[in-house]
């Protein structure tokens, strides 16, 4: 990791919600001056609220990287339209629901505002970013930059080329990664990439073997963590991602990668039910 690397001046950030507001944090506590995106006022107050939080937390943690500053007005501003991202901006990270016609949507209005050296990037954990690229004008400034929760306090960000990628854009986006203290790895475009295809696959069939009675949650987990020194087991991170987030995740790679990524029955109904992890406080867990 480079220790020369310097995080970009102004950062966009298009959704604030728990990993919209993670991405800005990072950026911040980095020295970025940075612009969130929200869809009105309540949401965008609510989202600078989640930041500043956070920063206060890593401050007492002692973890808070660069500055210790924490009055926001001079780091971090919320708005409510795409319209206000600053016409200076080094990178925009779009972080908004995993659906691609809305990602592709306000990709595609960031590119009307920000300048023309401006590096977009998409936080998807598991859509076509090819796909997403081919709504852009410049779709060589472009690449999926896929943090992990909770961003602030992961190692790893995942990015993702398109065919179309300018190695200007990725020599930036590694730079960048390096500048928030994190590691990163390069993959081709590809459904679920690297993590998310692999970490899918053990969490689905984690679920099947509750599904059938080989084992309960717990035992599975153990095995994991201390068999395989994993720091979470597969059906707790499934909780702590959200049930509802992994179905969708599963339901896309089932389409496009076949069978073996089936969602289990079980994972279905415990959506159904609205058992979608830590967020609803019940999912292979009591939270």
């Amino acid at each position: 990791m480079s220790s020369a690397a310097t995080a970009p001046a102004v950062v966009g950030v298009i959704g604030g919600g728990r990993m919209g507001a993670g991405i800005a944090q990072s950026f911040a506590a980095a020295g970025s001056r940075v612009v969130v995106v929200e869809r009105d006022g309540a949401t965008a107050a609510a989202a600078l609220e989640r930041i500043a939080t956070g920063l206060r937390r890593a401050a007492e943690r002692g973890t808070l990287a660069g500055s210790s500053d924490l009055d926001l007005p001079d780091r971090v501003i919320a708005v409510s339209s795409v319209a206000e991202l600053p016409d200076d901006a080094d990178l925009v990270v779009e972080a908004v629901p995993e659906n691609a016609g809305l990602k592709a949507e306000v990709l595609a209005a960031a590119e009307h505002v920000v300048p023309d050296g401006c590096v977009l990037a998409s936080n998807t954990s598991s859509l076509s970013v090819t796909e997403l690229a081919a709504a852009l004008r410049r779709p060589g400034r472009f690449l999926g930059m896929h943090f992990f929760n909770p961003v602030p306090v992961s190692a790893l960000v995942e990015l993702v080329l398109a065919p179309g990628t300018d190695a200007t854009a990725l020599d930036a986006a590694v730079r960048w990664t390096h500048a928030l203290g994190k590691e990163d790895v390069v993959v081709k475009d590809s459904p679920g990439f690297a993590s998310s295809r692999l970490g899918l696959a053990l969490g689905l069939e984690a679920i099947r073997m509750v599904e059938e009675g080989v084992a309960d949650p717990e035992a599975i987990d153990t095995a994991m963590r201390l068999g395989y020194r994993h720091p979470m087991g597969p059906l707790r991170l499934t909780d702590v991602v959200g049930l509802d987030v992994r179905l969708a995740i599963a339901e896309h790679l089932h389409k496009t990668l076949g069978e073996r990524f089936a969602p289990p029955r079980l994972l279905r109904e415990r959506v159904a039910r609205g058992e979608l992890g830590r967020k609803t406080g019940q999912g292979f867990y009591p939270w």
